[in-house]
């Protein structure tokens, strides 16, 4: 089986590391003072003085019922998952029009993410970016969903991949802009910050290995890896540097990806050992490019 096509086989099975990251867009818009972003729910994009505070659960509704549902909805935790979707989506069918969609599709993005739903995760991400253009937790899941979920089926793959270039861009370029709320410990604040960047880098660099820019994959997957603020990289990333430098003939750092991604436990160990060995291989035997 060529590497593209494994590649293919077993993202999925790989899983995605959502980390600290997948507090980011909560913590960005009016946490509780001191609050630990790791105990929040994803659902918010920028502070309140950063933009337009229509989906503030802190702004009275003109209906108490509704905001009840919606503050319900927002605190539920993820180990009753199946139970939370329930409570989200049978919220937007009773509150089309609320001025609290954003919380419940920027929440209900990363729910369906965790069931392992990448398909509407993708669907309602882009419902709630549509109203909140710069939620950069939704952007970052998006940019890394898109191209990861990606297969002989998919529609269109390059409008695809072209979706995902400009969700990860705008994560990138946006994130850094967002100032720190008041209360939350800076080491909570960096470590959100980094990783929905990891996020989005790491999307962004599977974007361009879809497409065979290797070298441009390279630096992207670097960064995402360099920045994450789990214990362990994501193996995927790793396992995507590890290919992206075999493809651009860097031999000697694709092995150095593929031995890190092989020491972490999971369904990649045994392809990164062998990427590994194969990449070991052609070092020997192959003039490696310059970087």
């Amino acid at each position: 089986m060529s590497s593209k096509n494994l590649l293919i086989a077993i993202l999925f099975a790989a899983g995605m590391q959502l980390g600290t990251g997948a507090s980011f867009a909560q913590m960005s818009q009016n946490p509780a003072a001191g609050q630990n972003p790791a105990q929040q729910q994803p659902g918010m994009s920028r502070p309140q003085s950063q933009t337009k505070a229509n989906n503030s659960l802190d702004i009275p509704a003109a209906n108490p019922e509704e905001a009840a549902a919606a503050k319900a909805f927002q605190q539920m935790p993820n180990s009753e998952l199946q139970k939370k979707i329930t409570a989200g989506e049978e919220f937007l069918q009773k509150y089309p029009d609320s001025q609290y969609r954003p919380v419940i599709y920027s929440g209900l993005t990363f729910d369906y993410l965790l069931s392992g739903n990448a398909a509407k995760a993708v669907e309602t991400g882009e419902k709630e970016v549509a109203l909140k253009p710069d939620d950069v937790q939704t952007l970052a899941l998006l940019g890394q969903t898109i191209p990861r979920a990606i297969n002989a089926s998919t529609v269109e793959p390059a409008k695809q991949l072209d979706k995902a270039e400009g969700y990860a861009k705008r994560a990138i370029e946006v994130t850094p802009t967002i100032p720190k709320p008041e209360g939350m410990p800076d080491q909570n604040f960096i470590a959100a910050k980094n990783g929905t960047l990891a996020m989005a880098h790491g999307g962004l660099g599977l974007v361009y290995f879809r497409r065979g820019k290797f070298n441009d994959a390279i630096p992207e997957l670097e960064q995402s890896v360099k920045i994450d603020p789990n214990p362990t990289p994501d193996p995927v990333n790793l396992y995507l540097l590890g290919l992206s430098n075999q493809k651009a003939a860097h031999f000697d750092e694709a092995a150095a990806a593929f031995n890190k991604c092989a020491a972490i436990s999971g369904n990649l160990q045994a392809s990164c050992r062998s990427g590994a060995d194969d990449a070991k291989k052609q070092a020997s035997t192959q003039l490696s490019a310059p970087k």
